[in-house]
């Protein structure tokens, strides 16, 4: 079967390179919201003196996340910055005071059944680590547990650069395998599929031999074919279903969950000590020394970027994550996130764009996009605003991967303009439902004059 994708060079100078803690800076920035959801409600006051792991920020609403202290110190500010995404969102500004003194009531929680390992994993504030920022417990909190036939865990980490998850394997593979059995001891789950790209090796005889020790876990090799580690191409790849426009691996009857993620469970399980610093990768043209480093939540990627060893040229670009989905960070002041799993810092020369040129029409972005949409339709629909056409074409789908704008020999900005398709279809949407509201209204009006009319 031909897998859809491209093959990307992987540029992962850091696999080999165990992660450096940084010195603790001056202060951090630690928003409110670094997951998908509401953001959480602040649980501190200017002035407090806070501990590492002291909770200053608590889930508000069903999806959202606990937020923690990232070092000991002072509250200086509450305050409200725009995010990579153009929000605002209520942070917390805490003058470290270098002592990365510990909050004394932190303990290892009392697991014993289903809902208190839920309620555990949302206590740890522990988000979706690849990238995705889910809250996790949201994830596992499954209503209909005999539904769950099997959990698929994404160590495929396919972005160019990024090897962060690949350090968690090699450094901290013992706590996957507790993790697997936290989840199977609570969640009742049997098949456990770990898969991995095969640009891997030495991750993979790692996971390999781990597995030996451990009964009904698979290590499933990959191509290394991007995006191999999107959540519907993995499951496809790992149990061979296709979830559903619109659905959920669940719907499958499939777990995904992030290696470093489910890493991080289990250590919580064992330390209760909740998340409040990242392992994450530090690469680019732009960057005097590749390397992975363990940061807290809420440094600015300036003190990051300082502490870390420095930058060897002006960045021109600078990313949240990997060059094909990462987010473009406005500026150095922007703080390191609970799902930050790169910062890819890029000079003038990676960073330029193409000269973008007419399409020639030769159907490589239909022929490489992992759920065979047609950019290239997508892109008419939206500049003659058809928003029906664009629903057909299903642009909603999109996983926003790149792979079409990789592959355009016109280089033309596919991937940005699906991105617009999707909000114009937003659009279009909600007219149709304001329309149909007032084509009911219009109905239910006649037939009550009818009706009055009728009674006379």
């Amino acid at each position: 079967m031909k897998l859809h994708g491209i093959r990307v060079a992987h540029k992962k100078n850091t696999a080999n390179c165990a992660p450096e803690r940084l010195v603790i800076p001056k202060s951090v920035t630690i928003p409110m919201s670094m997951h998908i959801g509401k953001p959480a409600n602040i649980a501190v006051h200017k002035g407090d003196d806070v501990k590492v792991g002291q909770l200053i920020g608590e889930a508000d609403g069903f999806v959202s996340s606990n937020i923690h202290a990232s070092v000991s110190g002072e509250v200086r500010q509450i305050t409200e910055r725009l995010n990579a995404h153009g929000q605002k969102i209520p942070c917390v500004v805490i003058e470290a005071d270098g002592r990365q003194e510990k909050y004394e009531k932190l303990a290892p929680p009392q697991v014993t059944d289903f809902e208190s390992f839920v309620k555990a994993v949302k206590d740890s504030g522990v988000v979706g680590l690849g990238g995705a920022g889910f809250p996790s417990f949201v994830k596992l909190n499954v209503y209909n547990l005999p539904a769950v036939e099997a959990v698929v865990i994404n160590a495929a980490e396919c972005e160019p650069y990024i090897t962060s998850d690949t350090r968690t394997m090699l450094d901290k593979g013992e706590y996957v395998f507790k993790g697997i059995e936290a989840i199977r001891r609570y969640m009742g789950v049997k098949r456990f599929i770990i898969g991995i790209e095969n640009n891997k090796k030495e991750v993979i005889e790692k996971m390999k031999a781990l597995a030996k020790e451990t009964e009904d876990v698979e290590i499933h090799v990959l191509p290394s074919i991007y995006p191999q580690g999107g959540e519907k191409v993995l499951v496809y790849n790992t149990v061979g279903r296709i979830i559903p426009k619109g659905g959920l691996p669940l719907d499958v009857g499939v777990i995904v969950i992030n290696v470093t993620t489910l890493a991080f469970v289990a250590e919580y399980l064992e330390t209760g000590f909740p998340l409040v610093e990242k392992c994450l990768t530090i690469d680019g043209s732009a960057v005097k020394t590749p390397k992975n480093v363990i940061a807290p939540i809420g440094m600015s990627i300036r003190d990051l970027i300082e502490s870390a060893g420095g930058l060897k040229t002006e960045p021109s670009k600078i990313l949240y994550g990997g060059p094909m989905m990462g987010i473009s960070v406005p500026s150095m002041d922007e703080p390191v996130l609970k799902n930050t799993n790169a910062v890819i810092f890029m000079d003038k020369k990676e960073a330029a764009p193409p000269k973008t040129t007419a399409c020639i029409g030769c159907g490589a972005c239909a022929a490489h996009c992992p759920f065979r949409l047609d950019p290239r339709a997508i892109a008419k629909a939206y500049r003659l605003d058809d928003g029906a056409a664009l629903k057909a074409l299903c642009v909603d789908l999109c996983m926003e991967c790149g792979c079409c704008s990789y592959v355009c020999p016109a280089h033309r900005p596919l991937v940005q303009t699906n991105v617009l398709g999707k909000g114009k279809l937003k659009e279009y949407l909600f007219s149709q439902q304001a329309l149909q509201k007032q084509e009911t209204k219009a109905r239910q009006q006649e037939q009550k004059k009818k009706g009055g009319a009728d009674n006379e």
